[in-house]
């Protein structure tokens, strides 16, 4: 298939590389004795640094004072083949250097560190790199300048003229580019990391009917295709941090737990073999899927990477005590998890019966979804979101169309508290709350906090196990439905009869 690498789209242009720099470090040897010398007049801190990437951070490598106008970084030390960034006494970065055909070079560089202000001697590399990104800076500003007149009916057959001569000229250059220079570094990186080329129509003969959905499978499939990562020096990379980020948190973000799973899979089995690059990968990843409490799903993301990898023993540096707390949040997270039956809660109402045949069972309600609402009346979010609820909840009502119900619980200590709020805003819920209950409600549901929603379907199922605005609700039950169509009609659940046998002997 044949790379599409400049061209004009939706009237807006895109060229191969997005860049603001493609700042990239990929060791492969290393020699003795380096001599690097930055000058600039615009040199005013104390103290400056060399810095190695590695994913959104630096590894300092060397230091050194200003001089008058020059920095002169010299040791007779090793420096690994890659690209390195200039850091400021902050420890910042200014921009990004490359460490590939020579040790010892010159830059001069301007206040805005602009490409095309980059002059270098001693170094085919780094001058090649910098002509190259000065040339898409200068095609990107180009291009923002034919955009604004395509708008203008009266310029528009000119500027598009001009549009497909920039996109032109900028493919040429790349290929020549390419061809030109291939041996260097930057070349071989800079087309590793290129963008993924999405064809424009089905493939022939495809039973695809939907070509954005096709594409949108497509880009995700071969997103990593033309990455090496059999070489686990990528990880000194920041492009690979910034694809990897993209990736799973981008691409990935609103797609459902199983398909997060099986496109992570995708990515891991391929580095599996490697514990440098697997270990990469899975600590910057895997925090996030267990930190989030806004996106719906990442919970069981986060248990079945740490099942697949850590537990299944293809995590060496993974200690017994860190395998230990991994398992138990595991076993934690999967008692709520989306999909997993809710555990029935008994508790005692704002009347705090001692007896238990007396207290509120939260799965045998009449409704045929329930909505567990874990809120403190302490909590300013927890009394806007309850308040927002008693708005929905009691026009569904007056509506009679009240599809769930609302089993209120009451986190907060102070009981007394608890049952006066609820008396004097007239909380038309399931309110229960106090020491009352069957089980621990904060273990069986992972509640570490307030508020804390909770979505049931009619079996009963944990079908939402985040918090969600108000207003999101329903249309939240409908999609749930249009999902599962067998959930939209079916007829009542064993749980719904019980609350309605219920109700109707009270």
């Amino acid at each position: 298939m044949q790379k599409k690498h400049f061209k004009n789209h939706n009237s807006k242009f895109s060229i191969l590389f997005v860049v603001a720099f493609l700042a990239l470090a990929f060791p492969l040897r290393a020699q003795n004795n380096y001599e690097i010398t930055f000058k600039s007049p615009f040199l005013t801190d104390e103290q400056y640094y060399i810095g190695q990437h590695f994913r959104d951070k630096f590894i300092i490598v060397d230091s050194t004072p200003r001089n008058a106008a020059t920095l002169r970084f010299a040791r007779k030390n090793k420096l690994n083949e890659g690209v390195y960034a200039l850091l400021d006494g902050k420890k910042n970065k200014m921009f990004d250097f490359m460490i590939d055909d020579s040790r010892k070079f010159t830059i001069e560089f301007d206040e805005k560190y602009t490409n095309a202000g980059m002059k270098v001697t001693g170094s085919k590399a780094n001058t090649l790199m910098y002509q190259y990104m000065a040339k898409l800076d200068w095609a990107n500003a180009r291009s923002k300048d034919i955009n604004a007149r395509l708008k203008d009916p009266a310029t528009k057959e000119a500027a598009e003229k001009e549009m497909e001569a920039l996109s032109k000229e900028m493919k040429e250059h790349e290929e020549s580019y390419f061809k030109a220079n291939s041996k260097y570094l930057f070349t071989r990186l800079v087309q590793m990391f290129s963008r993924v080329d999405v064809p424009e129509e089905l493939p022939a003969g495809s039973k695809e009917t939907n070509l954005r959905e096709w594409q949108a499978r497509y880009y995700r499939t071969h997103f990593w295709d033309d990455v090496d990562l059999s070489d686990h020096s990528l990880i000194y990379t920041p492009q690979l941090f910034d694809k990897m980020n993209y990736y799973f948190f981008g691409v990935l973000y609103h797609q459902d737990a199983d398909t997060i799973t099986r496109y992570a899979h995708k990515v891991l089995d391929r580095v599996v073999n490697d514990s440098t690059m697997l270990r990469y990968f899975l600590d910057f990843i895997v925090p996030h899927y267990e930190r989030s409490t806004k996106n719906i799903g990442w919970d069981q993301v986060f248990v079945n990477l740490i099942r697949d990898y850590y537990l299944s023993g293809k995590c060496p540096w993974a200690t017994e005590a860190d395998l230990y707390t991994k398992r138990q949040s595991v076993n934690f997270l999967s008692q709520s998890l989306i999909g997993a039956m809710g555990k029935e809660l008994l508790m005692a109402d704002t009347n705090q019966s001692e007896n238990p045949a007396d207290w509120i069972s939260s799965h045998a309600l009449p409704q045929k979804y329930v909505m567990l609402w874990f809120w403190d009346p302490d909590c300013s979010h927890c009394k806007k979101q309850t308040a927002e609820l008693k708005v929905l909840y009691d026009s569904l009502s007056l509506a009679g169309n009240k599809i769930f119900e609302v089993y209120a619980v009451g986190y907060e200590s102070d009981t007394e508290k608890w049952i006066k709020y609820v008396r004097d805003h007239k909380l038309p819920f399931i309110n229960v709350g106090g020491p009352n209950v069957n089980i621990d409600y904060q273990e069986a549901y992972n509640v570490h906090g307030a508020p804390t929603m909770i979505l049931l379907n009619a079996d009963r199922q944990i079908i939402m196990n985040k918090t969600i605005a108000t207003n999101m609700v329903l249309p939240f039950l409908r999609r749930y439905e249009e999902l599962h169509p067998e959930q939209a009609n079916r007829e009542p659940s064993r749980w719904q009869l019980e609350g309605i046998k219920r109700t109707k002997t009270r």
